[in-house]
């Protein structure tokens, strides 16, 4: 952790014990975190990311503080919504790992190391890179954290499931590729162009919406905690999958949503094989006598999202990605 000056420590748990004692709701995060400060006194970003000179200082996805250093020139990037961010943060590559159904422009002449789940550690080494990065959240990823460390290869682990962590990890990269003007070229349009469409939608009247997530081997429905999930509790939607004994993340209740009777359903898909995808959404649920009567299938309110922006990260076309449900949403306002 970095160091924290005792003055501004004692300040905070003063306030935080204050607090505590005076009411329940706790103290406002955004003032507790304006009173952490750096050695030098500067304050830290929102992001806890600091700028050191030639080194950026961040929390990881496995909650530790590390410390990389600037301009790496043989990175390996094994998530591919990573090498997206990557790229548009200015940086360069030696070696990625491989997405045939989602290929990033500009990087087709970069070596492979293989697909997600099937990363070739002997590979990533014989690159000799000065940085990996890769995900905090995959298993098969953060077994490589070890040997990459033993062979004195600095990594990256980084968590991204929202969209807030899209501006962290940009604004992350563009500081280790210092390139920080490309953040603020980007993200931070694309900030400004979801809070436009949020600030348009209306608060009475929210729409209920269940999300299916369909493979060739099985139908699914997604609550909130998930990135469209997220998206749609931004644009002021119910999502049913969070009622009672709707859902798990492996099987939902198709009584409770005929019960229940979503305004919209919306389906994600995962997979190449569309055919096989469609065959499972009959068999699963559109074959169910009950299905022609809900309200999305009559009103033609069910409909398949496209992948690139609702499947995979949406990353600098989130702003598109949130307009593009507005309008599904709210047509008599967006369109």
């Amino acid at each position: 952790m970095l160091g924290i000056r005792k003055d501004f420590l004692f300040i905070i748990l003063l306030a935080l014990t204050m607090t505590a004692a005076g009411c329940s709701a706790g103290p406002d995060p955004s003032v507790v975190e304006a009173e952490i400060m750096t050695e030098s006194g500067d304050p830290l970003d929102r992001y806890q990311i600091e700028d050191k000179g030639e080194t950026v200082a961040f929390n990881d996805g496995r909650g530790e503080r590390i410390e990389v250093g600037k301009r790496p020139e043989r990175v390996v990037v094994l998530m591919n919504s990573f090498v997206d961010m990557w790229v548009e943060n200015g940086g360069e590559m030696v070696g990625m790992i491989e997405d045939p159904n989602n290929i990033v422009p500009g990087t087709e002449d970069v070596e492979t190391v293989g697909r997600f789940g099937s990363i070739s550690l002997e590979k990533v080494i014989s690159l000799q890179p000065d940085l990996v990065i890769l995900s905090s959240n995959s298993k098969s990823s953060t077994e490589m954290i070890q040997p990459l460390e033993d062979n004195g290869i600095p990594i990256m682990a980084l968590t991204y499931e929202f969209k807030d962590d899209y501006f962290k990890i940009s604004r992350l990269f563009a500081l280790v590729n210092d390139r920080i003007d490309l953040y603020e070229k980007t993200a931070q349009r694309v900030e400004e162009e979801i809070a436009e469409t949020i600030a348009m939608v209306p608060d009475e009247d929210k729409p209920s919406v269940l999300i299916l997530f369909a493979t060739s081997k099985a139908v699914s429905a997604r609550g909130s905690l998930s990135t469209l999930g997220e998206m749609l509790k931004d644009l002021k939607t119910v999502n049913i999958a969070e009622g009672d004994g709707l859902v798990e993340t492996t099987q939902f209740s198709m009584e409770q949503v005929i019960a229940d009777d979503p305004d919209y359903i919306l389906v994600q898909t995962m997979g190449s094989d569309m055919d096989a995808i469609s065959e499972k959404l009959v068999s699963e649920v559109e074959s169910n006598p009950a299905w022609s009567e809900l309200s999305a299938v009559k009103n033609k309110r069910y409909m398949i999202l496209s992948k690139d922006l609702y499947t995979y990260k949406a990353n600098s076309r989130y702003g598109e990605a949130y307009k593009g449900l507005a309008e599904i949403l709210y047509p008599d306002i967006f369109n």
